[in-house]
């Protein structure tokens, strides 16, 4: 049976997400400068991982806060979702994001642009490279997907460890990867603000490498190690 309310909390969890990941990017920008210093990648990858971690804590007893279409799909395909509720998931997924970056042009229009409102793309310690950036946003998302389903699906996952697990993996995956990827393992927070900066270059980008990555992990982790416990419940 599908649940319009567990759709609606999926946006406003996006919404979060999307409104102050990029905000950091914008602000460190303001507070470092141009380029990526430490200070900079630390500030953008703590409020990436704060903004996940207090989502799932605040909603993953509602809707299981997936956040991206990344973790939607491998959850209709393992069946821990139905089809009309993972589509419904995903489409409060984008709006929620869109509405994030539409909110950031409106405010901040001048910042938000001088960063594309924080739309990812390939860096030049890969060489723009988008071959490589796709292969790295699947292995990011991999992980990311792999921590979703062994804290907050399996059955013999220790308790209240959801938010800080899965938001201290955004937080790993930005620390290493906004240099070289710009970390989005999430088509969703990318959506958005190429939508509302109109950047769409190596956008294909961050749907593919993110949703093979995701249906990876999703498979394996499932069939590997959720059923296991499931049988033996």
């Amino acid at each position: 049976m599908v649940n319009p309310r567990n759709w609606f909390a999926e946006g406003i969890a996006t919404y979060c997400l999307v409104f102050f990941g990029p905000l950091s990017v914008m602000l460190s920008v303001v507070a470092f400068g141009d380029g990526l210093s430490t200070e900079a990648i630390l500030m953008i990858s703590f409020a990436h991982g704060s903004a996940i971690g207090l989502m799932v804590y605040a909603f993953g007893h509602v809707s299981g806060a997936h956040i991206n279409p990344a973790v939607t799909i491998p959850m209709i395909i393992t069946r821990k979702i139905g089809i009309a509720d993972g589509i419904g998931y995903i489409v409060l997924q984008l709006v929620g994001a869109v509405a994030a970056a539409f909110t950031l042009k409106a405010v901040l229009p001048e910042l938000g642009a001088a960063v594309n409102f924080g739309t990812q793309a390939p860096g030049e310690l890969i060489n723009s490279s988008a071959t490589s950036a796709v292969g790295l946003e699947a292995i990011f998302t991999f992980f990311l997907v792999t921590v979703i389903f062994m804290t907050a699906v399996h059955k013999k996952a220790a308790a209240g460890i959801q938010g800080i697990s899965i938001g201290g993996m955004v937080f790993l995956l930005h620390i290493v990867g906004v240099p070289l990827t710009g970390a989005s393992m999430n088509p969703a927070r990318t959506f958005g603000p190429a939508l509302a900066s109109g950047f769409w270059e190596f956008h294909w980008v961050y749907w593919v490498g993110p949703i093979i990555g995701g249906i990876i992990a999703g498979l394996i982790m499932n069939y590997v190690f959720v059923k296991k416990a499931e049988t033996e419940a």
